[in-house]
């Protein structure tokens, strides 16, 4: 509970920190945070295909990440953040997922996108179905990459558990 607790404190200092000086306009980092959140996107279209190898390389292996997806509930830490991955791998949802509207946030070495996830994937019966959610993505500067240690989208109803 402390661990997280820290977390959270950290995390609500940072997010005052993106208020009070936000980074909007393009310069290096911003475009380094949109190139790393165009890997998360080709790793999130990958594992709709069943290759969940890219998704590994896209996520800081922290103990303090976390993922809160359109399947509901919420990870904490690596392990468990790998895990879900894994799993959501296995469902081979087809389709694709693009980011639209993102708008990045620097502060030092943290980054905050928000954008839409738009696209379609499997339902339970085989059919294609739309995808149209807000997500909102963190991410930390780890040995002079950006790594993702959050994720957080809508809950997406052909996924709720």
């Amino acid at each position: 509970m402390k661990k997280q607790t820290v977390f959270l404190a950290s995390l609500v200092l940072s997010l005052s920190l993106f208020v009070a000086q936000p980074a909007f306009a393009a310069n290096s980092e911003a475009d380094a945070v949109r190139a790393a959140a165009g890997k998360f996107y080709a790793a999130l279209n990958a594992m709709f295909v069943g290759d969940g190898a890219p998704m590994l390389d896209v996520w800081s292996h922290q103990d303090d990440i976390t993922y809160m997806g359109p399947m509901g509930g919420r990870c904490l830490g690596w392990k468990e953040v790998r895990a879900l991955w894994e799993e959501q791998t296995a469902l081979k949802l087809g389709g694709q997922v693009r980011a639209e509207e993102m708008l990045i946030t620097v502060s030092g070495d943290l980054a905050v996108i928000n954008n839409f996830e738009v696209g379609e994937n499997l339902n339970a019966s085989g059919q294609l179905e739309k995808v149209n959610i807000r997500a909102t993505s963190f991410f930390r500067k780890e040995n002079g990459d950006w790594k993702m240690i959050g994720h957080h989208t809508d809950l997406l109803p052909l996924l709720a558990k």
